[in-house]
């Protein structure tokens, strides 16, 4: 789940000071109803399982070598810092063991531990992510281990639920499906959540994508190699630290390159990755001779949001409209984040109908946005400025000052609009007078 803090915000009144205090208030109200219900139903999985469970020592032991290798693992790449926004990393190489190999309740309070290390260890950040996470992996790795205890315990599956320390093909084979259980329950937690906070957001945007499912089967084959292996001998935990660290390492310094690139507020390109990947487009498009449009895009008094809401809010706009030019260009159209209220869209093979058409969309759906705040839906409109390459320029720079000044030609004519480049016509050509003979 997204972990990236909240700016801060001046209190108007006690409702304000009240959610600066409490950002879950703040959320809407689906929402918080979604996060507490998780949350309560951890807890009572929590004591129910509890009271149900017969303390043994081997447990504990293991259960505290495992949570180890995980504070080891945090600690070992603490260091490198964790990306804004949405981070992945391999901790679950340590929860599924303990949801395969102890009963329910271990499984229920290692995401715990593991939170609040990352919370005081890494980046303190909203508590009731904290929370909400923990529960989502707490009751994902509970219903793996009941499904994988329940199968184990079958005798015409397996041989008993020492078969996994055996390496018995139907055991590994039913850890694994526990641990697609895990895989499959704890992304459906966390993208209901998503959802229910942007119910604009397309199911796609919030699900697996490619890089997903491959980071996932690696979670997944970590997990159950190091369940087999602790399950064998715990002593062999001390092998399986290092690849795992390492692994971690890489992941987390691949996000970090990403988050480079990305503005921490919108998840878009920041207006350096932008211009980068905007001028190569742009050679491309002279070599194939194709056409190319550029828009520049601006939230119309974005100020009074700011001034009569809160940055928080504001914040909350500005990524619900680059939600929207997100879900509504093409997977290769470059778009980023220019600064401030400022978006600018690069259109590869557009020419100036269909530039039009997509401005006019992007327009039209960001009119009809809301975003909640103190009761309230906000809603605004945005001016854009289109160029089209050959036509108002011949590089970035001139297409940008060509759509720049569309973009104030359009608040100049009362905003809400999109305007293009006034285009000078060539002066006529005054044929030279014939030689006198």
């Amino acid at each position: 789940m997204a972990a990236s803090g909240h700016p801060s915000i001046t209190p108007r009144d006690s409702v304000s000071t009240l959610v600066s205090r409490w950002p879950l208030l703040g959320q809407r109200r689906p929402l918080v109803v979604y996060l507490v219900g998780i949350a309560a139903v951890d807890i009572a999985a929590i004591a129910g399982f509890a009271t149900a469970t017969e303390f043994r020592l081997a447990d504990a032991v293991t259960f505290a070598a495992l949570m180890a290798c995980g504070v080891a693992c945090v600690e070992a790449t603490r260091r490198l810092g964790v990306p804004a926004g949405v981070s992945r990393d391999l901790l679950s190489a340590w929860w599924l063991p303990v949801a395969l190999l102890l009963p329910p309740l271990y499984a229920l309070l290692a995401p715990i531990v593991m939170q609040v290390l990352l919370q005081w260890r890494v980046r303190a950040t909203v508590l009731h992510r904290r929370v909400v996470t923990a529960a989502a992996i707490g009751l994902a790795g509970c219903a793996a281990s009941v499904a994988f205890h329940w199968l184990v315990s079958e005798p015409w599956l397996v041989s008993g639920p020492s078969a996994l320390s055996r390496g018995e093909s139907g055991a590994i084979a039913l850890a694994v499906a526990a641990a697609v259980v895990f895989a499959l329950l704890n992304t459906a937690l966390i993208a209901v959540a998503a959802h229910t906070a942007d119910p604009e957001l397309p199911w796609r945007e919030v699900l697996w994508d490619r890089e997903s499912v491959l980071l996932d089967v690696v979670e997944l084959c970590l997990g159950v190699s190091v369940a087999v292996a602790t399950s064998l001998n715990l002593a062999l935990l001390i092998i399986a630290l290092p690849p795992v660290v390492l692994l971690q390492r890489s992941l987390l310094h691949a996000q970090l390159q990403a988050a480079a690139r990305t503005d921490p507020k919108t998840g878009l390109l920041n207006a350096a990755a932008w211009q980068r990947e905007a001028d190569t487009e742009i050679v491309r498009a002279r070599r194939t001779g194709e056409t190319l449009a550029l828009l520049i895009i601006d939230i119309d008094h974005f100020k009074r949001v700011n001034d009569r809401h809160g940055h928080l809010v504001g914040d909350q706009v500005l990524a619900g409209v680059a939600t929207t030019l997100r879900t509504q260009l093409r997977d290769y159209d470059v778009v980023g984040r220019f600064g401030g209220e400022e978006f600018v869209v690069l259109l590869p093979g557009a020419d100036l109908h269909e530039a039009r058409q997509v401005a006019e969309r992007l327009r039209n759906r960001i009119s009809h946005m809301a975003v909640a705040a103190d009761d309230a839906m906000i809603t605004v409109t945005v001016s854009a400025g289109v160029a089209i390459m050959s036509v108002h320029g011949d590089d970035l720079i001139e297409l940008l000052a060509a759509a720049d000044l569309a973009l104030y030609r359009a608040k100049e004519l009362g905003r809400d609009r999109i305007c293009i480049p006034a285009v000078q016509p060539p002066p006529p050509q005054i044929p030279e007078a014939p030689p006198a003979a």
